[in-house]
């Protein structure tokens, strides 16, 4: 009998100004490079908390490989704890109230387009409402320097190597200044 193969997905969702006129961004030309290095994910974008609330839904609900996707990696605009979707703030609370209890099991990553900085209580919050095993981000988020170097890296040993916290602390070791300028941090 031959054992099934397990596969590992990362599911993006980005926001952007407009759902209506999708743009071709960074982000999915990211991910289109990692696909050629084996790192299947599958790409996707919202405008609004509805979108957002639709994307994921579609997701818990609708995709057959849902428990595949570990990774929900989400490149969003926002502040310590929010997210930002045209002109309106979110705060973590809403989106962990809003996806209570679906996201067991999955490692939350926002890119450093949004400055992620919880407290213990804001961050143990998230992960006992929603389900997750950790959120992923940045401290310091740049206009100069992208996190896209410490994502891939993040993503590539991940899918090697299970252990998000040794994988994490592997991409500390091989890009230590980087990490410190963008003040690279996981709660779990």
């Amino acid at each position: 009998m031959i054992e099934p193969t397990f596969e590992k997905f990362i599911y993006c969702l980005e926001a952007i100004p407009d759902a209506e006129n999708a743009i071709e961004t960074k982000t999915l030309e990211g991910l289109e490079q990692l696909a050629m290095q084996g790192i299947p994910s599958i790409y996707n974008y919202c405008d609004s908390i509805e979108g957002l609330e639709m994307q994921v839904g579609t997701l818990v609900y609708d995709d057959e490989h849902f428990s595949d996707y570990e990774i929900i990696y989400l490149v969003m605009k926002g502040n310590k704890n929010s997210i930002q979707l045209n002109d309106y703030l979110y705060s973590l609370e809403e989106i962990a109230e809003l996806f209570e209890g679906k996201l067991k099991g999955k490692i939350i990553y926002f890119a450093n387009s949004k400055r992620l900085d919880l407290t213990v209580v804001e961050a143990r919050y998230f992960l006992d409402i929603t389900g997750a095993r950790a959120v992923i981000g940045y401290g310091a988020p740049s206009t100069t320097l992208s996190s896209w170097l410490i994502d891939r890296l993040f993503f590539t040993f991940y899918f090697d190597n299970n252990d998000m916290v040794e994988v994490f602390e592997l991409v500390h070791k091989k890009h230590k200044e980087v990490c410190k300028a963008l003040d690279f941090k996981m709660y779990c």
